[in-house]
């Protein structure tokens, strides 16, 4: 009797849970941001600060939060046919994603900067910059359903080189109500749209596309064409349309597909099946036939690919500021946990080794936000500036390289600070972690993207004169930068070497326009160990390496997530 007792009271003990840090919730993303904040403020988005303290507020909650996990637990299913056997090609998803897209939705994620122009006005100062930084908390919380938010407002520009399509979907595209329903447009209160570019064929290379559209009628712009082919990606499939690109008769093209035709028949998109994916898994990437699909050419024939170039101009800053978001959610976790595990009598935070890694990965985090958010602040002054038409042209593709690439290893670095606690599906960070390479992937892997540079300087050799003049009004603060910049420019000098060295050119672009962002605006303990580890060769390859000297302190304290 005796050792029975004692038995259950030692059992009972075991339990008793302590030393392990509380869950990182009930907390406003945007108020407990320094760096976001200041990045929407000096980018031109101030005006939008309460909207985004509303919505920082409110993704912050626990059960909001939880959605993200939910929506990644209980993936997509495909549903082929009904129960009568007729073909229906849905994909149903767990409440959890719907209740993510109303959020994303209702902010305007998906499209609020082309409200405006869905009333034929000009857009107001900092439409871009808002919605990015809604984007920001937004992935922190779940960034799969984040595809077609980001195909539904990248698809707007390209749309709206055919008046006659933009005109009669523009409304509906930029509605705030979402609407799950599987119903034609007209029907609906909202809509999101998707896209449809590659092939097994041919991946990046468009130009391989074999998919074929013939008119069924006279054809031309906005006009009824036959699709039929094939897409090896083809995400967000419950999309209400889709900008798809097919070989017209003028050569490769640009379609509106519809799930609906005008008369509410289904259009013949047949979903062969849904990719298994490393990440991303609460949204559907599917593989597609169209079986003589009806599309609406856009523009021209053999204009495909000027359509593809501006949509993917957008969703490849989405990539580069939704990366530097979860950047900010892996380092937030690590700094949370740090702050109360207690190893060797101490704070993991207030262990010196641990304070350096620490330090590193949010000097990285502040760096990431402040190219997204200035190259962000491009996108809004491109239509009234030429100067911020040209950084925008060589800065995006540079900002989508850098930020893109580094998540993954800093994924894993935050990662790292939790231990086995990061390593387990309840937490965050292994989620995160498997999400940051398909940013890298998407809309042109690194090498396009660095192709895409060297592209743009050679055709407007004066847009490098753009950036290199912002990279020269930083100049004189700080030595190691003055001397990277002068490395870079002496660089360019060796023209039949660019390509073989690309990634090393865009990388040190990446780093000098940040810095130039950081030495003008950010605190000097910030800036200095920044320029001092990322070019005066006082830091290792990996995070962590900071000089003896380094204000690790302060660094770490104006990233602290507060609640």
């Amino acid at each position: 009797m005796m050792s029975t007792r004692i038995a259950a009271e030692t059992s009972l003990e075991t339990h008793d849970v302590f030393n392990q840090s509380p869950p990182l919730e009930d907390y406003n993303l945007f108020a407990s941001d320094r760096v976001l904040q200041e990045s929407v403020a000096r980018e031109g988005g101030e005006a939008a600060r309460e909207s985004l303290l509303a919505f920082g507020e409110k993704i912050g909650r626990a059960e909001v939060l939880d959605l993200g996990r939910q929506a990644n637990s209980y993936l997509p299913v495909l549903k082929s046919f009904d129960r009568f056997g007729r073909r229906q090609d849905r994909v149903e998803f767990h409440p959890s994603y719907h209740e993510l897209m109303t959020l994303s939705v209702e902010q305007g994620i998906h499209a609020s900067p082309w409200e405006a122009a869905a009333r034929g006005e000009k857009p107001g100062p900092g439409a871009n910059v808002a919605r990015q930084a809604a984007l920001y908390m937004m992935v922190q919380v779940e960034p799969g359903h984040m595809c077609p938010i980001t195909m539904t407002n990248a698809s707007v520009p390209a749309l709206l080189f055919q008046p006659s399509l933009a005109d009669k979907w523009l409304p509906k595209i930029t509605s705030r109500q979402y609407d799950a329903s599987f119903a034609p447009m007209s029907e609906k209160m909202g809509v999101t749209l998707g896209m449809g570019m590659t092939e097994k064929q041919g991946g990046t290379d468009v130009r391989a596309n074999t998919t074929t559209a013939e008119p069924a009628g006279s054809g031309g712009p906005g006009e009824e064409y036959l699709i039929t082919g094939h897409k090896w990606f083809f995400s967000a499939p419950m999309c209400d349309a889709f900008l798809v690109l097919a070989q017209a008769p003028g050569g490769l093209s640009c379609f509106l597909m519809p799930r609906f035709l005008p008369d509410g028949s289904l259009n013949a998109i047949h979903i062969q099946r849904l990719k298994e994916k490393v990440g991303n898994r609460s949204n559907a990437s599917s593989e597609v036939e169209f079986m003589r699909a009806h599309g609406w050419l856009i523009g021209e024939e053999g204009r495909g690919v000027r359509n593809i170039i501006e949509m993917a101009t957008f969703t490849r800053l989405d990539c580069a500021v939704s990366s530097a978001g979860m950047m900010r959610q892996s380092l937030a976790q690590a700094l949370h946990h740090c702050a109360h595990r207690r190893v060797f009598q101490k704070h993991l935070i207030d262990q010196p080794l641990m304070q350096n890694v620490l330090a590193d990965l949010s000097l990285e985090v502040e760096a990431s936000t402040a190219l997204a958010f200035r190259v962000t602040r491009a996108f809004d002054r491109a239509g009234e500036d030429e100067a911020e038409a040209a950084y925008r042209r060589i800065m995006t593709p540079v900002a989508k390289y850098w930020n893109c690439k580094r998540a993954p290893g800093f994924a894993f670095e935050a990662m790292e600070c939790l231990g086995g606690n990061g390593y387990v599906e309840e937490g965050v960070a292994g989620r995160l972690y498997r999400e940051m390479p398909v940013n890298a992937i998407w809309e042109g892997s690194g090498n396009v993207m660095c192709l895409d540079v060297l592209r743009a300087m050679g055709r407007e050799p004066e847009a490098l004169d753009v950036v290199f003049a912002e990279f020269n009004a930083a100049r004189g603060i700080n030595a190691h930068y003055d001397a990277a910049f002068a490395k870079l420019k002496d660089g360019f000098a060796d023209i039949g070497t660019l390509e073989p060295r690309a990634r090393r050119v865009v990388e040190e672009m990446a780093k000098l326009a940040a810095a130039a962002q950081l030495l003008r605006y950010a605190p000097a303990e910030v800036s200095d160990t920044y320029c001092a580890s990322r070019f005066g060769g006082e830091s290792g390859d990996l995070y962590g390496a900071l000089p003896v000297d380094a204000p690790v302190r302060e660094i770490i304290e104006r990233s602290m997530p507060s609640l």
